[in-house]
């Protein structure tokens, strides 16, 4: 194992290694020490006394041989989780949702503003109900019934202007 290799899934612990047992330790790898102890404290892997015991021939420990009696018996970082239920196949999960077409949303904003603008969105409302229908066939997006709101609340603007128009025409006389 190199140095920078992480040993048991944690961070890499220089004094893990087995070729530099007779080397010097420092007051870094003695802290690494103790903070592998801590946690393993934490997690009810050693007792008090053996904590407190183990801490203080951390602190007496000359090199690195010495600390890996010390701490080579407890895990040098976080575990991986225990496996939980097994997972579902993919095949038996729901497929994932599709995407919402952007233009099928404008179109049902454009439809239901129409009330609000007199109508004045519905030409848009139609343009953009027509153009998302092409793209939810193409893409297989979500959102046709949106688009065929907004056509629909286009259309009814659109021919609403329309009769309204012809009205005045025929009632001006022309």
């Amino acid at each position: 194992m190199s140095m920078n290799q992480w040993s048991a899934g944690g961070p890499p612990v220089p004094w893990s290694q087995h070729g530099v047992a007779h080397m010097r330790a420092s007051d870094a790898d003695r802290e690494r020490a103790v903070d592998v102890l801590r946690a393993a404290y934490g997690e009810g892997r050693l007792s008090k006394s053996e904590h407190d015991h183990r801490v203080g021939a951390v602190y007496r420990a000359a090199t690195y041989g010495e600390l890996v009696r010390l701490v080579g018996d407890l895990p040098h970082g976080p575990l991986p989780f225990a496996p939980g239920p097994a997972a579902v196949p993919q095949a038996f999960l729901p497929p994932p949702p599709r995407p919402t077409n952007g233009s099928a949303s404008g179109a049902l904003v454009c439809g239901l503003l129409t009330m609000v603008t007199g109508g004045l969105t519905g030409v848009p409302a139609v343009i953009l109900g027509h153009k998302a229908r092409a793209e939810i066939r193409r893409t297989g997006e979500d959102g046709d019934g949106m688009a065929i709101a907004g056509l629909a609340m286009g259309w009814l603007a659109i021919g609403g202007w329309t009769l309204l128009i012809l009205l005045f025409v025929l009632m001006s006389g022309g």
